[in-house]
């Protein structure tokens, strides 16, 4: 048997009134149309719903079985109808936060974690990029956020503030070479078998590029397209490695030398797209919680170059 769920809402309002009146008004309907419809669901029932009486009306036993079940019934619609809605709102478009290798290792998916379960109706496209790249999207209006490295995004004319240090180490076995080494150079480091990141990942390039074309010749014994494998090899003993240091994680049996080169040092910035005047509250809510997650990190906020 199926019931309309107006009569239904109807049935429900006039018993909450003690009045097919009352009941009648709260629908915006006649009296006369009002009770035409409750005859009908009596109808359909095979009982009656309602005693009626000179001070209105109360229901009878199977009236207030239906009352119990069509709150249900409307309270599961409700919820139903709500559901469904939520997929047809026009979506809104995504947030662009783009950033390098290092960045996207543990500082950016920390960052979405925390934003995504807090922000359920913002979507966030990220994709890695190159400090240079990034700069170029972010003064197009093409991204919202970046984060860049203090190195190639100076004078670039972007609003930016300081994130977090990035400087890269050499990582190897446990008692290994580096044992009772406390800093090296790269010069030192490419005389040893290395394990890499893939030629065309932004830390790789990175590195080449500083080294310019007087580069020492360096063996790989492989590259992988991950941090963490990479981090995982040079433990292993396979090779050293040139990594940054929150790469690491503290629990990891590694031995850890600092980069001598100048080049090594380097710090993350938050860069802002050409209309950060202008920016949501999305995209400022997504930038606090980059900044949260790079302060919890270990060494969070420290080292950071004076601005």
């Amino acid at each position: 048997m199926r019931y309309d769920l107006d009569d239904l809402r109807l049935f429900l309002h006039i018993v909450a009134e003690g009045s097919i009146t009352a009941g009648a008004r709260r629908m915006h309907l006649s009296l006369p149309s009002a009770s035409a419809r409750v005859r009908s669901l009596e109808h359909h029932a095979g009982v009656d719903l309602l005693i009626r009486g000179r001070r209105g009306v109360r229901p009878t036993p199977a009236g207030t079985a239906l009352a119990r079940h069509a709150r249900d019934v409307l309270d599961r619609t409700a919820r139903l109808e709500s559901a469904v809605a939520s997929y047809a709102r026009p979506p809104t478009a995504p947030l662009t936060l783009l950033g390098g290798g290092s960045a996207l290792h543990r500082l950016v998916p920390r960052a979405l974690v925390s934003f995504l379960r807090a922000h359920p109706d913002v979507d966030v496209e990220v994709s890695e990029s190159r400090t240079p790249r990034t700069v170029r999207m972010l003064a197009d209006g093409e991204a919202d956020l970046g984060v860049v490295l203090d190195r190639e995004a100076r004078d670039c004319g972007l609003t930016m503030e300081p994130l977090g240090d990035d400087s890269l180490v050499v990582i190897g076995q446990c008692g290994g070479i580096l044992a009772g080494r406390t800093e090296v150079t790269y010069s030192e480091v490419a005389e040893h078998p290395l394990v890499g990141l893939d030629a065309g990942s932004s830390l790789r390039r990175w590195i080449e590029k500083n080294l310019g074309p007087h580069a020492p010749a360096v063996r790989y014994r492989t590259t992988v397209a991950h941090l963490n494998t990479l981090v995982s090899l040079a433990a292993a003993g396979v090779g050293l490695a040139v990594v940054p240091r929150r790469a690491i994680a503290p629990y990891q049996p590694l031995d850890v030398c600092d980069l001598r080169d100048p080049w090594a040092r380097r710090h993350h910035l938050l860069a802002w797209g050409a209309k950060a005047g202008a920016a949501s509250t999305a995209t400022a809510a997504l930038a606090e919680h980059l900044r949260r997650a790079a302060m919890s990190e270990p060494d969070g906020g420290e080292g950071l170059p004076a601005q």
